[in-house]
């Protein structure tokens, strides 16, 4: 979808369709829906007062023109009660007013920056989330469907504002909601590639073009280079597979030092079977998208390469398959990390951790100063949160403030959850340093309480995206299947980071 903004008066445009919103509560008309009202002989009034148009957050009415107007039809989003207006409901009616026009078939549209002055969100911010909402509304995934599809795609959004000298404003957001979207979009590709197409060694090739698109540093770890760097626990991951492993580092050189000031680690299996604890077969399709961490990282740092802020930021992603053989990982077997950790095996189905444990290793050998990582690590997280927020786990509070504040940000919902010591009881090990599960009860806590095994004193969150990185439904700018979170989340974190030093693009 091309997006364009231009300088005049949305009621003038000659288009299929133009959206302008209304709140839930509204009295009186006034601005472009009142122009636009008067031009329709009153159409938008007397369906507010047939009860037709409430404003209801998401609320969609389509109205024809019937020549009045150059555009053929107008479209009402409901907004819901402006005090409660925020950037993400903006997001969420742009996405469902763009999702419906796609559906009824029109491929040319404007629309006003919605939201803009109300709130505290700026022009700028009202640009931006139009467009995210807009970009990640109307996605679809169709690669490996030969029919052709049954409504066509939307070629234009023209976003509209009637002051000239705010036109730069516009398309400063619009430019960085579009960033943001397409790297969402891009997660949501390669989660919702099927496993025997998104191997490890396909996950590579990706990041391969994203150097070379984004001018990304870029350096691939084979089987024999993880060996040498003593990578017990990934390595042990992978034995059940005939996939080659591979570790993916791309580094984003935004500052002349050379220090790396945020690492993000990615959970990369492609295809999680559990391995010798192999799941039940009901929703292991669903296990393609057990890579959604490592596939978020590698699109953030490609927005992050965009924007250009002046922050130096690593991703690494150990990506690999967990499947059952005769040379599988087995229950009872103890691994060594590269950290020189012993870990005991209870559950070859907790095997993200352990690809983690040594990335996250060597995020800290390369003094990362600090480590964010991202993994759809625990259904123990999925059934405590549901698919509505991720879980934050981390050793320091003011970086999980801002990470939490990064989401609210991008309408990625974070909850913090608990890290007592004493839940560290859970996963000790008679025979080892460490065992991988630590029994029945608070799965998600004693899973990051593994992983902060290997992290030491670097300040340091952990995502558990088990329930948000998948939907079952659409909902507002989110679509059936992957939903690429929390990739805008973390391109946000970024960017606050740098502006913290003073560094932002």
């Amino acid at each position: 979808m091309k997006i364009k903004v231009i300088v005049g008066d949305i009621a003038k445009i000659e288009t299929d369709a133009i959206i302008v919103n209304f709140f839930e509560g509204t009295e009186h008309l006034d601005g472009d829906i009142a122009n636009i009202d008067k031009a329709l002989a009153g159409a938008i009034t007397q369906l507010i007062s047939q009860g037709e148009i409430k404003g209801k957050l998401n609320e969609i009415t389509v109205i024809h023109s019937l020549g009045r107007l150059p555009s053929a039809r107008v479209v009402v989003a409901g907004l819901g009660k402006e005090q409660e207006l925020s950037q993400d409901r903006v997001r969420g009616a742009a996405a469902s007013a763009c999702r419906l026009l796609k559906q009824k078939g029109m491929d040319n549209i404007a629309t006003i920056a919605q939201g803009a002055g109300i709130a505290g969100i700026s022009l700028e911010s009202a640009a931006q989330v139009v467009t995210e909402g807009a970009l990640l509304g109307v996605y679809s995934f169709r690669k490996h469907i030969t029919k052709e599809a049954e409504h066509g795609e939307i070629k234009q959004l023209i976003i509209v504002t009637a002051d000239e000298t705010k036109l730069p404003i516009v398309e400063q957001g619009c430019h960085r909601g579009r960033i943001l979207a397409e790297a969402t979009n891009l997660a949501r590709d390669m989660v919702n590639e099927p496993a025997n197409y998104m191997t490890p060694s396909r996950m590579a090739e990706t990041a391969k073009g994203l150097a070379q698109s984004y001018g990304l540093e870029l350096n691939i770890l084979e089987r024999q280079q993880m060996q040498e760097l003593g990578m017990g626990a990934l390595l042990g991951v992978t034995q059940g597979s005939q996939q080659p492993p591979k570790f993916i580092v791309l580094n984003y050189k935004g500052s002349d030092s050379g220090e790396i000031d945020v690492a993000l680690v990615g959970k990369g299996i492609t295809f999680d079977s559990g391995g010798i604890s192999i799941k039940p077969s009901e929703g292991m399709s669903e296990m393609k998208g057990d890579m959604a961490g490592g596939a978020a990282v590698m699109a953030a740092i490609s927005a992050i390469a965009q924007v250009k802020p002046q922050i130096n930021v690593t991703a690494i992603v150990p990506a690999t398959e967990n499947l059952p053989s005769s040379s599988a990982l087995k229950p009872g077997d103890i691994l060594t990390a590269m950290s020189g950790k012993t870990i005991e095996i209870i559950s070859t189905d907790a095997e993200g951790r352990l690809t983690l444990a040594d990335a996250l290793g060597y995020a800290k050998k390369l003094s990362a100063k600090l480590m964010v990582d991202v993994a759809t690590l625990t259904g123990a997280c999925r059934v405590a949160l549901g698919d509505i927020c991720s879980g934050a786990f981390g050793n320091n509070q003011e970086l999980i403030d801002k990470v939490i504040a990064a989401g609210n940000e991008a309408g990625e919902h974070i909850w913090q959850m608990p890290m007592y010591e004493d839940y560290k009881e859970q996963n000790k090990s008679d025979v080892a340093d460490v065992k991988n599960v630590g029994g029945k009860y608070a799965g998600a806590i004693t899973g990051a309480q593994f992983l902060s095994e290997f992290v030491g004193d670097t300040p340091w969150v952990h995502l558990d995206i088990a329930g948000t990185s998948m939907s079952e439904k659409e909902r507002n700018y989110l679509i059936k299947g992957a939903t690429g979170v929390p990739v805008r989340t973390l391109v946000n974190l970024v960017l606050s980071l740098a502006n913290s030093k003073g560094g932002e693009a």
